[in-house]
């Protein structure tokens, strides 16, 4: 459905029942589709809610993809759980969307109950890291194409030719390239893509963000969840993020890249529902 926050509309698609999960994607330039079907597995407790951000997927377009901001994208979570008539929610952002969450989370502290970080860093310094892994990356022809399609970003123009991008990349972005890795390669045929959101925040290096000395401002519980093998949001940011929320708590998977949720969806699950227990 899509939903009026004011000044634009989001498109939201729910599964299951129980506590309203808000599922923020990453990206930017994306849509909430590379999600499924790995979190449709959390519907049996939660309310998952997965939303396409502002200008993104089935969402409303923008006029002006210039004037976005992680900020903006934050304030809308705000305005979609008032429309929506929540009370009592959590927020899960992955990728982009964990600094959509983290936004969040120091913005309007107390609004979500929850927040759940997933392959994120609490700043863009944390990024510095990616050249370094990019340069190790193996075989070579894979960490060319990587390149290639990063140089790319800033000139894209085409829902077709942010596909191929993603095609690209999503080598580095898995440890291992199994069938959890066909599967997402498969759907990106399918992907809605923003290819204007993703030039205009690729131009300005996917900021500004920066919420690290802000950190000890977040009151809601925590769960900061990092593959071991992350080449883009290092095991060191989600530390970082960890050591600053007060009541946070930090899953490493250990045979996980990028794509926590689907390289081990079980592990992924299993430290959601145990933090839950724990926060409930």
């Amino acid at each position: 459905m899509l939903v009026d926050i004011g000044n634009t509309r989001l498109f939201c698609e729910t599964t299951g029942n129980g506590y309203p999960l808000i599922v923020l994607h990453g990206g930017p330039g994306m849509d909430h589709g590379y999600f499924r079907p790995w979190l449709d597995a959390l519907g049996g407790r939660f309310r998952v809610m997965y939303v396409d951000q502002r200008g993104h997927g089935r969402s409303d377009p923008v006029q002006d993809a210039d004037g976005l901001s992680v900020e903006q994208f934050a304030g809308d979570v705000s305005a979609l759980t008032a429309a929506l008539g929540l009370e009592r929610y959590a927020v899960m952002g992955h990728s982009f969307g964990a600094f959509v969450a983290l936004q969040h989370a120091v913005d309007r502290p107390g609004e979500a109950t929850h927040h759940l970080i997933v392959d994120g860093v609490p700043s863009l310094r944390f990024m510095e890291t990616v050249e370094h892994n990019l340069s190790i990356f193996e075989p070579v022809e894979l960490r060319e194409r990587v390149a290639a399609s990063w140089a790319r970003e800033t000139d894209v123009e085409t829902v077709d030719d942010l596909r191929q991008l993603l095609r690209d990349q999503l080598p580095f972005h898995f440890y291992r390239r199994g069938p959890a890795f066909e599967a997402m390669l498969a759907g990106v045929d399918g992907l809605i893509g923003a290819p204007a959101i993703l030039r205009a925040f690729a131009r300005r290096g996917y900021g500004p963000f920066d919420v690290e000395n802000r950190l000890a401002e977040v009151s809601s519980p925590t769960l900061v969840i990092v593959g071991l093998h992350d080449r883009a949001c290092s095991v060191e940011a989600a530390r970082a993020i960890h050591q600053g929320i007060p009541r946070s708590e930090l899953v490493v998977l250990p045979e996980s890249g990028h794509m926590t949720f689907a390289e081990e969806p079980e592990r992924f699950r299993d430290a959601i529902y145990a933090f839950f227990d724990r926060f409930p």
